[in-house]
Parts: structure tokens; C-alpha cells; sequence
């Protein structure tokens, strides 16, 4: 078993998380710590710019202009969260035998062969001391992979550690929404459509704050069902599964017209409604349901997964005893180990790619 850290900067632009994980890459031995560093306003503001501009990048190296500054930044961040970690934790670097370190996500083009994650593993690896795994996306993607969902064999590994009834999909709700569907053999993973980012959005543009803490103001308001019947009318509901979405997919999407609060509500039952959409490319209808990422912490939006969802059983990953915000960066731990050991970490049912493939970039210290 190794002691790995996991690093995850997700589409929601929150902040990093840190978490540990003791594993062989195949089975989770312990759970370690978990840790958060928040980005700063500046921070964030920097990182939404660098979105902003990300369109126009045809090669996934340039770092020109804004991609430098935000590179610069991804990366002083990573080392400032991860040792902040250790020092809290009272960790040793010599327990540490490697780090996971995803990067942020600026663009997602799979269909151009194209996937860019800002952050650089190197300079990381030289900041910490520490060896580092990153680049994880890059060889499914140019082996026709879909790149994302990218961590549904942590999934399963969880899912067997707790014992829980299958089929069961695990719905991970961050800026983007995507689930892992578990039966016996059977890993499916898809994005299902915009998770945390189209009610983020909106509430920073309504009241200055990217969230809509408890889900209070969605609580007040009414959903409209025919704007939500129409939104899935994209083509992108209609392609099987797997399949994968840019944060930015969905931005024109607008509840112009709309009070805050029946903004806030259609938004997030347009989010419920999309993860119900993929039951009908399942095999077979899930008993179980266990919801993580930032979505979970939303008491709105899980009771209208659960009316969506019924009569499946629906829960959040905190009830089961997993970090629920801290899955991702646990994930991406656990990758760093397969990785390491040559394991596969995506599958033709998770990507699309045509053969289970291995992936990532070591660096040492």
C-alpha cells in the first residue's frame, strides 16, 4: 500500500482540495485527512478570465498571455494548499510516496482531440519535493477517448468498500454533473449535463456570491417546466452515453425574465432533471443512488433528486461515511497509484476509449 495525496481544482472554480488515501491502486486500504485552500476573489476572477479566453486555443501547450499568469497561479496554489496539508496534519514528506495533481480544466474539446489542463507538474514536483503524477487526461482523449468522466474505477472502488446494493450509480455534481453506473462487470460513466454551473453563475450575476447556499433561494421560487422540457431538448441529451460536456457547454442557457428565486429553482430542477434523463441508457434501473461533489451539500437539489430518482434510494456520499467534497481529490490520489503500476484508468465504457488504457505523466522529485 501507498501513501498518495490527490490534488482536484474542479469546474466549479471554488478552490482546491487535498485529500489522502492509502492504497494499492486497486483496493482502498485507509482514508487519510482531507483539507480545502479556498481561492481567493482575485483568484477566481483570474481563473473565470482564463475560461473566458480558452475558446480560441487550437493547441493544448500554448500558454501565452493569460494561460501563463493562470498556469503560474494553478500551480503556486497547488503547493501553497498541499503544504499548508502536511503541516497541519502533522505529515512527514518521506510518508508521502507520491501526488495526484489533476491541474484546471480551461477547455474540453474531446471531439477536436483536445483537452487542457492548466497547472505545471513539474515545477509542482520541484515546489514540493515530492513525485508527482499529472497530465491525466491527455493519452484518452488521443486515443479517441472522451476524457472525462475520469474517475469511475474510484467509484467502484468505493461502491465495493461500502457494500452497497447494485446496480447504484454514483452522481458526482460539480460544475459539470457526471455518474458511474456499477453492476458486477458493467462500469458506464457519462457527464449528464451541467451541474453547479448554470445556478452559480446565475447567482453571481444576481447577487455578487457563485452559490446559492442550502439551495435557500431556489427553496422559495417555482421551477418552469416548460423552459426545463426545452433545455432538454439539446442534442446533447440524446447521445448515448459515454459522452462528456465543457464547463461552458450550457452558458447560453439563460433564465432571463425569471424572478431570483424561480431563476434559482428552474436551474437547479434542470440539473435533477438531466441526471434522471440518463436512466433510460442504463441497463437496468439503479436501487441505489449516492450523490457527491458540491451538489450534495444542497438540500434542494437533493430532494428533487429524489423525486426524480424515486423509488430508487438516494443518498449523499457523507451518509455512507465517504468525504463527499473530497472524492475527486481522493480519486486523483488513487489514479496516481494506477497510474504508477500501469493500471488502466479509463475503460470503453467510461470514455469511449476503445481499450482499457492507463494514463498520466510522472514526475519524479
Amino acid at each position: 500500500m501507498l501513501n498518495a495525496i490527490g490534488l482536484m481544482s474542479g469546474t466549479s472554480l471554488d478552490g482546491i482540495d487535498v485529500a489522502l488515501v492509502r492504497t494499492d491502486g486497486e483496493r482502498i486500504g485507509s482514508f487519510g485527512p482531507v483539507g480545502y485552500r479556498p481561492y481567493s476573489a482575485a483568484e477566481r476572477a483570474l481563473l473565470r478570465k482564463t475560461l473566458e479566453a480558452a475558446p480560441k486555443l487550437t493547441k493544448r501547450d500554448d500558454r501565452s498571455g493569460i494561460f501563463a499568469e493562470a498556469e503560474h497561479l494553478v500551480t503556486r496554489t497547488h503547493a501553497e494548499a498541499l503544504e499548508a496539508f502536511l503541516a497541519q496534519h502533522g505529515l512527514r514528506r518521506e510518508e508521502i510516496d507520491v501526488v495526484g495533481f489533476h491541474g484546471q480544466t480551461i477547455l474540453h474539446r474531446p471531439q477536436q482531440r483536445l483537452t487542457i489542463q492548466i497547472g505545471d507538474g513539474q515545477s509542482l514536483a520541484r515546489m514540493l519535493n515530492l513525485r508527482v503524477v499529472f497530465d491525466f487526461r491527455a493519452d484518452d482523449v488521443a486515443e479517441g477517448g472522451q476524457g472525462a468522466p475520469f474517475v469511475p474505477v474510484y467509484h467502484r472502488a468505493l461502491v465495493t468498500m461500502s457494500k452497497v446494493e447494485i446496480p447504484v450509480v454514483v452522481a458526482n455534481i460539480g460544475g459539470v454533473a457526471n455518474i458511474t453506473y456499477i453492476d458486477q462487470e458493467a462500469l458506464i460513466a457519462c457527464d449528464t449535463g451541467p451541474g453547479n454551473a448554470l445556478l452559480d453563475d446565475f447567482m453571481l450575476r444576481e447577487t455578487g456570491k457563485a452559490v446559492d447556499q442550502d439551495g435557500r433561494c431556489a427553496a422559495r421560487g417555482r421551477p418552469d417546466g416548460d423552459w426545463i422540457t426545452r433545455a432538454l431538448e439539446h442534442p446533447f441529451f440524446a447521445e448515448l452515453p459515454p459522452k462528456s460536456l465543457d464547463r461552458n457547454d450550457f452558458a447560453g442557457f439563460t433564465v432571463g425574465g425569471m424572478s431570483r428565486e424561480d431563476g434559482a429553482a428552474t436551474l437547479t430542477a434542470f440539473t435533477a432533471a438531466s441526471i434522471g434523463h440518463v436512466m433510460e441508457w442504463l441497463p437496468r434501473l439503479p436501487l441505489n443512488w449516492i450523490v457527491v461533489g458540491g451538489g450534495a451539500n444542497n438540500p434542494t437539489l437533493m430532494a428533487m433528486l429524489r423525486s426524480q430518482l424515486a423509488p430508487a434510494i438516494v443518498q449523499t456520499g457523507h451518509e455512507l461515511g465517504w468525504s463527499g467534497d473530497a472524492v475527486e481529490a481522493q480519486a486523483f490520489a488513487y489514479l496516481a497509484v494506477r497510474s504508477l503500476k500501469g493500471l488502466p484508468l479509463t475503460y470503453p465504457g467510461t470514455t469511449g476509449v476503445k481499450s482499457p488504457i492507463t494514463g498520466g505523466v510522472l514526475v519524479e522529485a
